[in-house]
């Protein structure tokens, strides 16, 4: 047996001790994002197990992600076993990829076969408000196309896995079709939710204004720096995956530069020129419209997870 395949066995092997029987085989899971570990609340009977027990977790570090996996149940009756990411890895924490990626693995060998996974996300796409959940229909993922940041190099971990994987399919039309329906049913307003491709970013640097307006001129709605990497490692795992993708903030793309030469210009002139300030973007009101947004999310997710099939 390989390094990792016993690493695995070890981390399932601490969750099996841990876990009462109707809580050992989740069906589906949840990778909160930014300011989100709320949708863990529409769980019952919760059982939490700190990252810190686990061998192969790391410990989220970013504001507004909690380190912890949150067992439990959701819906009536005899209720659906779900696990709960209350925060994720992100690269530009340190964490290695093989890090970030290895709590999505451990779901799948527990059974996982529904991912959800949501973010806070900055708006390239100015016809999507702040408050908008993008159901994510396509990536664009520059790490993985021109450097070392795609969770699948290396070594197969599985000789059943494929040594090139398709990604045209990455986003369930299932799971992406429920989410409409399940918006329906909870009767939230028609631009509520939207579609449209995410980019992922290595980060933690916010956009400049060049990089904001070539990734929205090359396609992509919506920027953040998760979510690709675990969507790639479900998907190798044989998971259906789902993103949500909260729109928090829009990326600062104006339309023109200030010019300090004019404003030189003018000021020898005896002209000044009136200029309003630079726009900026903080973490502070990513996580601030994640708490006004948590309630739609939380009952949103769980009514998709409510109506997925069981088999």
């Amino acid at each position: 047996m390989s390094g990792s395949s016993l690493l695995f066995s070890s981390t399932i092997d601490q969750l099996t001790s841990t876990l009462p029987e109707p809580l050992r085989k989740p069906r589906v899971g949840i990778v909160c994002g930014s300011g989100l570990s709320t949708l863990a609340d529409s769980l019952r009977d919760v059982v939490k197990v700190p990252y810190d027990d686990l061998e192969g977790f790391g410990n989220s570090t970013v504001e507004g992600h909690k380190s912890a996996l949150a067992f439990g149940l959701i819906g009536p009756g005899e209720g659906i076993p779900v696990v709960a990411m209350l925060g994720r890895f992100h690269t530009y924490e340190g964490h290695k990829l093989s890090t970030v990626v290895y709590p999505i693995r451990v779901l799948a060998k527990l059974g996982v076969k529904n991912l959800l996974v949501t973010n806070a996300s900055g708006g390239l796409n100015p016809k999507l408000a702040v408050g908008t959940i993008v159901v994510v229909q396509d990536h664009l993922a520059l790490p993985n196309l021109t450097g070392y940041l795609n969770p699948l190099f290396g070594p197969l971990l599985s000789p059943e896995y494929p040594r090139f994987l398709p990604l045209s399919d990455a986003y369930s039309v299932r799971l992406r079709r429920l989410a409409f329906l399940a918006a329906n049913e909870l009767q939230l307003p028609d631009d509520a939710l939207a579609e449209g491709v995410y980019a992922w970013v290595s980060g933690p640097t916010y956009e400049t204004p060049a990089e904001g307006r070539f990734l929205r001129s090359i396609g992509a709605d919506v920027v953040g720096m998760s979510t690709v990497p675990e969507a790639v490692a479900a998907r190798e795992e044989g998971m259906e995956v789902m993103v949500l993708s909260l729109v928090t903030n829009p990326v600062i793309i104006p339309a023109t530069y200030r010019s300090i030469k004019e404003e030189v210009k003018a000021e020898l002139a005896g002209k000044p020129l009136d200029q309003a300030p630079l726009e900026t973007v903080s973490h502070d009101e990513v996580l601030v419209v994640g708490k006004q947004k948590a309630e739609v999310m939380k009952n949103l997710v769980a009514k998709i997870i409510e109506t997925i099939p069981r088999d």
